[in-house]
């Protein structure tokens, strides 16, 4: 059920530009060379004021997972 939190967050964040500004702002730390650092203590409480309830290791299965997902998308191109 989390993971859906998870993914149900992440639906939030990609159809309301406010909150995702926010949700930048709150979270998200920019490093050397434009590189960026998110927080994900931060991530689970920015959604918890939103109503969502996951964990960190939760939010990481979902970022993985959709990093797996890409990479083997990439490699059936050929």
């Amino acid at each position: 059920m989390s993971l859906e939190q998870v993914k149900a967050f992440y639906d939030l964040l990609t159809s309301e530009p406010a909150i995702y500004d926010q949700y930048a702002k709150k979270c998200c730390n920019q490093g050397f060379f434009g590189s960026y650092h998110w927080d994900k203590t931060k991530i689970v409480k920015f959604a918890a004021t939103h109503g969502y309830s996951f964990n960190e290791n939760e939010l990481d299965q979902i970022w993985f997972e959709t990093e797996s997902s890409s990479a083997d998308n990439s490699l059936n191109l050929a």
